[in-house]
């Protein structure tokens, strides 16, 4: 594999990478990335591996695996806090001048790495990769590609569409990122938060080199609500817009009822109506008082400052701290 030529600008890059329940994956996924930074220029390169509570494996695969691989750093946590978490921790090791963030499954290819090293080359500080041709059922694509649409539609902040967490930051991004408080992360969206020049670069999505998906529907649903409260208040000026045009409807059928009375001397009848129009209105309150909910609950989580993960142990080229 060609070189990335980095000798008229010596850069250090740090690869972060969250684990969980891989332990089939982590020989290949440390080949195939040692094998990239064995190309590259610059240097001393590193790679950050956080495992997020594995319990089959993978902990003591990556634990054994810095004996053999100086520039591994495998930072294992107390317990399973979550994929955005994992990624948090990966980001508060990094010491590289630029990183690189990406799934442990393969599915991100580490071979990419190159051309997000040649785009940043070009002036840009977040490298972001567009994913196409996903390897996943029609039916989930459909859910991803209608989720990152109608997110970006409804952000207060310009998010890509077709973009996860896998691409390239340079370090004054990362220190933006880390400066970020909230708990509940939705990292895709604080790096285009955060500003600075950015692009998209068209990498395939390649399907998972092993194992199961640990995204269940509900962690997927989980991460796709933190993206929707964390960066839009749609819906709650849908719940206000709402009540505006309950409001006019209200007043147009009140004159219309006075005046019903006034010229023909009765009042419309609608008892179907009535409790039609009752119960979508206290259906549309409780879906609404839910919303608020989500936001007052967050708020809550925010107020209470716990950690967002607990290290139970860093291993660099085997000595442990």
């Amino acid at each position: 594999m060609a070189g990335v030529n980095v000798t008229t600008n010596p850069m250090r890059l740090s690869v972060a990478i969250p684990i969980y329940n891989e332990a089939q994956l982590v020989p290949e996924l440390l080949r195939r990335v040692g094998a990239v930074l064995d190309g590259l220029d610059g240097g001393p390169h590193e790679l950050v591996i956080v495992d997020d509570g594995s319990r089959d494996g993978s902990r003591e695969a990556l634990v054994s695996a810095t004996a053999l691989e100086p520039r591994l750093v495998v930072v294992t946590l107390s317990r399973n806090f979550g994929h955005q978490a994992a990624l948090t921790a990966a980001l508060d090791h990094v010491t590289g001048d630029v990183v690189v963030l990406m799934d442990g499954d393969l599915q991100d290819p580490p071979e990419a790495i190159p051309l997000l090293l040649r785009t940043h080359l070009e002036g840009y500080d977040v490298v972001y990769a567009r994913r196409v041709k996903r390897k996943e059922g029609w039916l989930l694509r459909l859910a991803y590609a209608s989720f990152y649409r109608i997110l970006a539609r409804l952000s207060n902040v310009d998010l890509p569409v077709d973009s996860g967490d896998f691409g390239l930051m340079s370090r004054r991004v990362v220190e933006q990122l880390r400066r970020a408080p909230e708990r509940h992360r939705y990292l895709r969206g604080l790096r285009a938060w955060a500003g600075y020049a950015q692009v998209g670069v068209t990498v395939e999505r390649a399907a998972r080199a092993g194992g199961e998906s640990k995204y269940s529907l509900r962690k997927l649903l989980t991460l796709a609500f933190d993206g929707f409260f964390s960066f839009s208040v749609a819906p709650l000026r849908a719940a206000a817009l709402l009540g505006f045009g309950a409001i006019g409807l209200c007043s147009l059928y009140a004159l219309y009822a006075v005046g019903a009375k006034l010229l023909y001397g009765h009042t419309p009848q609608g008892f179907t109506a009535l409790i039609v129009i009752m119960t979508f209105l206290s259906g549309t309150n409780l879906l609404f008082l839910g919303l608020l909910g989500e936001y007052l609950g967050r708020v809550y989580e925010e107020v209470k400052r716990r950690p967002l993960y607990v290290i139970d142990r860093v291993v660099r080229g085997g000595t442990s701290a």
